[in-house]
């Protein structure tokens, strides 16, 4: 699923006076991914190292003259191309200091952009249409330059796409309402126009952005109704009948966004990969009318993937280079760093459930289609074998009612015949030719039982759902029923087994594990390895302060110290070496097993944070405080690993961590119990930090060692000495 991180601040920027314009012209990458080059929309050109937040250089022209247009890196020549007066083509390197004594060279025409693709040479594109490469226009710079548009049509965007062996210089144009697409082919030289479909009357796109895919240029425009279109346009050269006359551009719809009934004015949509879009100035879905958003979508599923609010006005400028985006806002250029990784319906949906150990797979019950169509059998598996009664298998030996027959009895029968004869179906050995009844039965059992408070089949229930051939949406209402006649065995093993549980129904699970007394609880029974799991991390000893997962207390304490109190400090942090705080798990062994099967269900962060924070302070509260109960255990060296059975991870716990925090962040600040507890888990994330700085370093060190060349012949005696950075 895409995320958007944390993003951080590359620059000031000083909006014109009109407020409408953000003071970037245009942002280039230059040598690579962490080096960008920023073009301010006045006088001005600056390198930044974007890892570092800081210029490397900036470049001026002097008082009067005007940069027209976004300066750009020719990677070839270790240059910088800009223009600046509409005419005047300035080149220089990053070594100049002053910038009017680089070299300069005015044209005969105005030029709209210098444009310079990845692995391409600069090309200018001048105003009315015409395109030269750098090199050929300066060989002769006053050279007459030909009129392609009309009188009246007018450049409103352009790009450079390098496709294969060929360099494409697309641009789009207005003319009395009507758009147009240009592509110009620069080897071999061709020209193509291609008219965008009409909006509705008076539309006109808002952004472009264009991409190289499949030997076809896809094209993304977005317009102030929310609607994202797609037009794909061939990289082979036109023939002679096509270039008579413009040919009209077919497009597809690829997204309506929300636009909350009022059309956009500062909008922008751009291409990040083949799945996944990221949209500016459109309002989130769930965050009311605003606009000041940053969204992912993916395109495949219609779905928001992440979004982010910006603080401060927004302008219709957003660009992306090697997984950061950068967009002004307010008085700031940021930078937002994204992933989007491989787009699929399970990640569009929300997080998958991920085995602790490759020892433990859930079995696949649900047949492919090619066993369906093709006949493949295939034989139960050990897991429902293992959990067969007596009955059951005393069942086997005499025949059983048809699937009809039973859904049958279950309108009308005893709770004790129905489960005796749904025993018996579950008994037969072509059970996978069942799985689309037994959904049948199972929503049968739970209408009835909803229907007649006497009736229920708690054992018969549990049955079917280990035959994991039932998920929420066959049965959606028999995790609710579970709930309802506090059946909480059944509905932890639906939470194991139920890939597709909504996030209002698992929080709904989470409201009552946690309000559940502890006496209660103890009197539950529950799955054995889950119990089994939770006694052993609470009974655990601490032998020694290790330090796993990043964290130690004795680290943390250390790191907190300042100079007045060092002695004292490294003092205590002895006698907390030799006597460590054991720590205490807040809630009981059965109700931590509930819990824990809550931390580890699939769920979608943007879907479920709504949900959870409807829970009250105090049970955000004891949750949270579980949750450092249990970081703090899996940060110890004694942590028994042979536990793999629905024990939580690391990351899931840190996950819950953060949307908790995410959620109630204002209760837990205003609660003064709350405070010891967040100051606690400020340590665990700065613990963490360390640790990936470590291990940042390490992993430097191991690469400089790979690098490193194997001398074949190093003769009978020989030292090498390795040296470290």
């Amino acid at each position: 699923m895409a995320a958007l991180c944390e993003g951080y601040t590359l620059c000031g920027l000083v909006p014109a006076q009109t407020r409408s314009c953000s003071g970037l012209r245009g942002i280039e990458e230059e040598r690579d991914s962490d080096h960008v080059i920023v073009t301010d929309s006045t006088r001005s050109v600056t390198l930044y190292k974007v890892s570092d937040q800081k210029p490397l250089g900036s470049w001026m022209v002097r008082q009067g003259q005007t940069l027209t247009c976004s300066a750009v890196y020719n990677a070839k020549t270790g240059e910088y191309v800009a223009v600046s007066d509409n005419k005047v083509i300035r080149i220089w390197k990053e070594e100049d200091v002053v910038l009017d004594k680089a070299f300069k060279a005015t044209v005969s025409a105005d030029v709209w952009a210098v444009l310079c693709a990845q692995g391409g040479e600069p090309v200018v594109l001048f105003q009315r249409g015409a395109a030269r490469l750098m090199d050929s226009l300066l060989s002769a710079p006053q050279q007459p330059i030909e009129e392609v548009l009309a009188q009246d049509e007018a450049i409103r965007w352009s790009t450079s796409i390098v496709a294969e062996t060929q360099q494409l210089v697309l641009f789009t144009t207005e003319l009395k309402g009507d758009h147009f697409l240009y592509l110009h082919r620069l080897n071999p030289n061709s020209l193509q126009r291609y008219r965008l479909e009409r909006e509705e009357p008076g539309l006109s796109p808002l952004s472009f952005s264009a991409s190289y895919k499949k030997k076809h240029i896809c094209l993304l425009y977005l317009y102030p109704n929310g609607h994202v279109y797609q037009s794909l346009v061939s990289v082979r050269a036109p023939g002679a009948e096509e270039r008579a006359e413009a040919l009209q551009l077919p497009r597809s719809l690829l997204l309506s966004l929300p636009v909350g009934g009022e059309l956009l004015e500062a909008a922008s949509a751009i291409i990040l990969d083949d799945a996944h879009i990221a949209v500016v100035g459109v309002p989130h879905p769930s965050a009311g009318p605003g606009k000041d958003f940053l969204c992912i979508w993916n395109t495949n599923f219609q779905t928001l993937q992440a979004g982010k609010e910006m603080a401060g006005k927004l302008y219709r400028q957003l660009w992306s280079f090697s997984n950061k985006l950068f967009i002004p806002h307010g008085k700031t250029l940021s930078v937002i760093p994204f992933a989007c990784p491989e787009s699929s319906l399970a990640s569009a949906l929300g997080k998958l459930k991920q085995a602790k150990t490759e020892d433990f797979k859930l079995p696949a019950l649900v047949p492919s289609w090619n066993n369906i169509l093709h006949g493949e059998k295939r034989q139960p598996p050990k897991t429902m074998e293992t959990r067969k009664t007596k009955t059951q298998r005393r069942t086997q030996s005499t025949p059983s009612l048809t699937t009809d027959q039973v859904l049958e009895l279950i309108k009308t029968a005893p709770a004790e015949e129905v489960q005796k004869e749904v025993e018996g179906l579950l008994s037969r050995q072509d059970l996978q030719e069942l799985q689309p009844s037994l959904g049948q039965i199972a929503a049968s059992l739970v209408s009835r039982s909803l229907a007649d408070p006497v009736f229920y089949c708690p054992n018969t229930l549990a049955q079917l759902v280990h035959t994991q051939c039932l998920c929420h949406s066959v049965c959606p209402d028999l995790l609710p029923l579970a709930l309802e006649k506090k059946d909480y065995f059944l509905c932890q093993l639906c939470l194991q087994f139920f890939p597709d549980i909504p996030e209002a129904i698992t929080c709904a699970c989470l409201k009552v594990f946690i309000s559940l007394p502890d006496v209660d609880a103890e009197k539950l029974s529950l799955e054995p390895e889950s119990v089994s799991f939770m006694e052993t991390l609470i009974s655990t000893e601490r032998g020694q302060v290790g330090l796993q997962n990043g964290f130690s207390p004795t680290f943390c304490e250390k790191d907190q110290s300042d100079g007045s109190s060092g002695q004292q400090t490294r003092g205590k942090n002895r006698e907390n070496t030799q006597n460590p705080p054991q720590p205490i798990c807040p809630v009981g062994v059965h109700k931590a097993a509930l819990i824990n099967e809550v931390l580890q269900t699939a769920y979608s962060d943007t879907f479920l944070l709504p949900h959870l924070k409807d829970l009250s302070s105090q049970h955000v509260i004891l949750f949270l405080q579980y949750l450092q109960f249990l970081y703090l255990q899996y940060s110890q060296d004694v942590l028994p690993q042979m536990h793999s059975f629905r024990s939580p991870s690391l990351d899931q716990i840190m996950d819950w961590v953060c949307l908790l925090l995410d959620a109630h962040f204002t209760v837990l600040v205003m609660t003064p119990e709350s405070k010891g507890l967040v100051m606690n888990l400020q340590r665990f994330v700065q613990s963490q930090v360390k640790l990936f700085y470590e291990l940042g370093k390490l992993e430097g060190s191991l690469q400089e060692l790979n690098k490193m060349k194997v001398k074949k012949d190093v003769g009978q005696y020989s030292i090498e000495v390795i040296e470290l950075f």
